[in-house]
């Protein structure tokens, strides 16, 4: 049975509707300026990285840094007050994706460098498609989110076939090459199977003998028509799923995004939207 969502207070209610909804103009502002800290904040990191900048301006961005650090963990802990289950929004994709935004900085104090991991901010960007109302992007990645899960059994079991193929390939070139043509040990083997039939072929380590090449130029052809593979299953996936329009309605509860366009109750917790 479906419940009802939690009584929130008024300036609960309106903290909600500015923070988490697109639709209103208040929401849509705050997403625009939200989205805005986050570029400025992830080019403040960028340029940090280089020496020359940093040599001159090392002090301004990293005020900057922690500028923006403190700003996105103000909007953090809102986010967290004016969601009636907060503990579920904290453990969604976004809820850790904003969390991991203002986390290195805080770890740089003890672990210099670590503020680099701030570009995990980036993700947050991802919130653009609701804000311009891109609606039919995220109905695009759930689709594609869904033909995913749908392959997943497919998927581990060609992967499980290509590593015992991998495995008793190396061994295979093990046994003809030897060490004398840099094939020193089996562990080394696979990595040269890897590398080949993935098409990526740096080189550092090649067959010396006929046979050997023989058997390399196999694993070449196979290595093609294993990268076909899961795309034609992600493929077949693709064409059985069903397209359902959704909103850009966020439930207050749980905060939680993606509900059909015909939905009355969050498909999450069960709570009114």
């Amino acid at each position: 049975m479906a419940e009802m969502t939690p009584k929130m207070a008024p300036w609960r209610e309106k903290l909600h509707e500015i923070i988490f909804e697109a639709e209103t103009p208040g929401g849509k502002a705050f997403d625009v300026a939200l989205l805005l800290a986050i570029i400025l904040s992830v080019v403040a990191v960028l340029l940090e990285s280089v020496a020359g900048v940093r040599a001159r301006h090392g002090a301004e961005l990293r005020a900057i840094e922690w500028f923006f650090t403190i700003l996105f963990t103000v909007e953090y802990v809102l986010r967290l007050i004016c969601v009636g289950k907060s503990m579920r929004y904290a453990l969604s994709f976004f809820g850790i994706v904003d969390f991991l935004a203002i986390v290195p900085t805080y770890l740089s104090v003890l672990l210099p460098g670590a503020q680099s991991l701030i570009v995990i901010r980036a993700l947050r960007l991802l919130r653009v498609f609701r804000v311009m109302k891109l609606v039919h992007f995220v109905g695009e990645a759930r689709l594609l989110r869904a033909a995913l899960r749908a392959s997943t059994r497919k998927i581990i079991i060609f992967l499980g076939t290509v590593l015992t193929l991998v495995l008793i390939i190396g061994a295979l070139m093990y046994l003809i090459e030897g060490e004398e043509h840099g094939f020193t040990n089996i562990p080394e083997s696979i990595y040269w199977t890897i590398v080949t039939m993935t098409t990526v072929g740096y080189g550092d380590i090649a067959p010396g003998t006929v046979l050997g090449r023989i058997l390399a130029s196999a694993v070449m052809i196979i290595g093609y028509a294993i990268i076909a593979v899961p795309t034609g299953i992600v493929t077949v996936e693709l064409a059985s799923t069903r397209k359902r329009p959704i909103s850009t309605r966020v439930c207050q509860a749980c905060a939680a995004e993606g509900h059909d366009g015909d939905a009355g109750f969050c498909k999450y917790c069960g709570c009114r939207l």
